[in-house]
């Protein structure tokens, strides 16, 4: 272990050659690579910072190893490890709202950027960090991403996970778990859940996003900020997403039924073998929203 630790430092000391986002400049995919088998190991947290940065662009990346198996997962492992100050995280936050803004050719910076941003809002469950301000403008963020996705691409065999809808549900989720939050910013959550549990573009969900879509409205129900008679009309206005119900003959009205049975399945299996009487409590509601279904 010692002999590796001393090839990476040495590899860490050769400045490479200038490169275009990722890997981030003085790094190569080698390093790395070797800096992934030591478990993220970077004992200088200026040092750390710098390449957490630096790995945002990695997250645009086409290749999946240096996108998801090193970018996704030194960040989240950094930040499940308290390795990221106050400071470090403000600033990896706001790179990463950057990245959510910036042409997106390929359809991955985003979806992944969205998918850090959800460990950025654990650690600020876990450990409070931002101020109340801060969080009610990442709850707005979070919710407004999820309503913009209109690229439903899951996984490709050569190029990986896209995954934008299931990486926002993820972001919304960590924030839904934060008892910081307030009945209206539940609400607003809620709101954005639904534009995507029946997409206006008439996509058939086949990546488990119905799944996903459903744990942040699993977690908001868990507050007890709702009465049954609110998670009725929640749910049974799911249906009217759909349009004309005698639309039989239409392949976007299908399309849409089937994820919205999809969401409202998950979330009536999540309730009826649950132990919490909170998630119990849905399980009439969501009943209801499955009998509006045409």
């Amino acid at each position: 272990m010692r002999a590796v630790l001393a090839v990476v430092v040495l590899l860490l000391a050769v400045v490479a050659p200038a490169r275009a986002d990722c890997p981030p400049e003085g790094r190569t995919r080698e390093q790395l690579e070797a800096l992934k088998v030591l478990e993220w190991t970077v004992p200088d947290a200026a040092e750390r910072q710098q390449l957490a940065e630096g790995l945002v662009d990695c997250l645009g990346d086409a290749d999946p190893t240096l996108r998801d198996g090193i970018a996704y997962e030194a960040l989240s492992h950094w930040m499940r490890a308290e390795q990221i100050d106050e400071a470090g995280l403000r600033a990896l936050r706001d790179r990463l709202y950057a990245a959510l803004k910036a042409d997106d050719p390929d359809g991955f910076r985003r979806p992944f950027a969205a998918l850090v941003l959800s460990e950025v809002a654990r650690t600020d469950r876990i450990k409070p960090w931002m101020s109340a301000k801060e969080r009610r403008a990442m709850v707005e963020t979070a919710s407004r991403y999820l309503e913009s996705v209109t690229d439903y691409r899951g996984f490709d065999d050569a190029e990986g996970w896209r995954h934008g809808v299931a990486h926002g549900s993820d972001w919304l989720m960590q924030l839904a778990l934060n008892p910081a939050l307030e009945r209206k910013q539940l609400d607003r959550m809620l709101a954005a859940i639904a534009t995507q549990v029946v997409p206006s573009t008439s996509h058939a969900y086949v990546y488990g996003e119905p799944g996903r879509l459903a744990r942040p409205v699993l977690f908001i129900a868990k507050r007890a900020l709702h009465t049954q008679a609110e998670w009725e009309a929640w749910f049974t206005a799911l249906a009217r997403k759909l349009g004309d119900a005698k639309a039989y003959n239409d392949n976007g009205w299908l399309l849409r039924r089937h994820d919205l049975l999809a969401f409202l399945t998950a979330l009536y299996l999540e309730a009826d073998r649950s132990d919490d009487p909170q998630l119990q409590a849905l399980e009439a509601p969501v009943v209801a929203g499955l009998k509006a279904v045409p």
